[in-house]
């Protein structure tokens, strides 16, 4: 503490954030790798896992569309799987890694590594949000597509993977992205089970340095990168799949007469 107490009188505030830097920055660069590693794949299966809890939930249950024994099926696998988004969505996420790392290594003796441990809480976390999500995306769909579609023969799932899915999904591209940007930061959590992410790793340098603020303020300006970043890149994906910002409405003043007219050049083939 002597040591530590006069090196810290040594370096001024700005000078001890530039040494962390600088002789911690693998430790650091260890962080981000396992937080980004953590948020982007639980993403990933907790999009997975949200569409098929979020399409199981639509299914209709109604007398003219199953039969008795369908209607009880569905009926107890739509309860399941409420049950699931309900205790995920309700408990805290460090509760989760909690009992998923130390509860049940200790109930059926298996032994999770810290980091697949933390990425079975991300992905199973995030899936329960997202099923919600997804559900909310089927049903702002008109539910008169469904009709027409039912209309011309098409099953529950044809009508899903081919009429409604696409425009739902496009629908939830905001909220899944605001989700990835979520678990960038709620990864920290996981450092109650040692998963190495970045605030792990800035908790370890604290407990070396005893430099409190200059090790955390430079932790937070990380976090704020990565954030900053990924929201900024998925706006641009958001825009390219939503198509130009500015189009030119079709009028009779700005379409060529020869489109206008039936029969025209660009009709040739149809003229007599």
């Amino acid at each position: 503490m002597t040591y530590l107490a006069a090196a810290a009188g040594d370096r001024t505030f700005l000078e001890w954030i530039a040494y962390i830097f600088q002789e911690y920055w693998p430790w650091l660069l260890k962080g981000v790798g396992v937080t980004m590693f953590l948020a982007l794949t639980g993403t990933v299966v907790g999009v997975v896992l949200g569409l098929g809890v979020g399409v199981v939930r639509t299914i209709p249950a109604d007398r003219h569309s199953s039969g008795p024994a369908k209607r009880v099926l569905l009926k107890a696998v739509s309860i399941l799987l409420g049950i699931y988004v309900e205790v995920f969505r309700g408990t805290p996420m460090m509760v989760q890694a909690m009992v998923v790392y130390f509860g049940l290594g200790m109930a059926f003796q298996i032994d999770f590594n810290v980091v697949t441990a933390g990425l079975l809480v991300v992905s199973i976390n995030t899936g329960a949000y997202m099923a919600e999500i997804v559900r909310g995306g089927i049903q702002s769909v008109d539910v008169g597509q469904t009709e027409a579609a039912k209309a011309v023969g098409m099953g529950h799932w044809a009508t899903m993977r081919g009429v409604i899915l696409p425009q739902a999904i496009r629908n939830i591209l905001p909220a899944t992205g605001n989700e990835f940007v979520i678990n960038i930061k709620d990864t920290s959590v996981l450092m109650v089970i040692g998963t190495s992410e970045l605030f792990f790793q800035g908790k370890s340098i604290d407990g070396i340095l005893y430099q409190t603020f200059p090790v955390y303020l430079l932790v937070a300006a990380i976090y704020l990168v990565l954030t900053f970043s990924t929201t900024r890149l998925l706006r641009l994906l958001e825009r390219r799949l939503e198509g130009p910002e500015n189009f030119t409405l079709a009028t009779s003043s700005t379409v060529p007469e020869s489109i206008l007219r039936p029969g025209g050049d660009n009709y040739g083939s149809r003229t007599r």
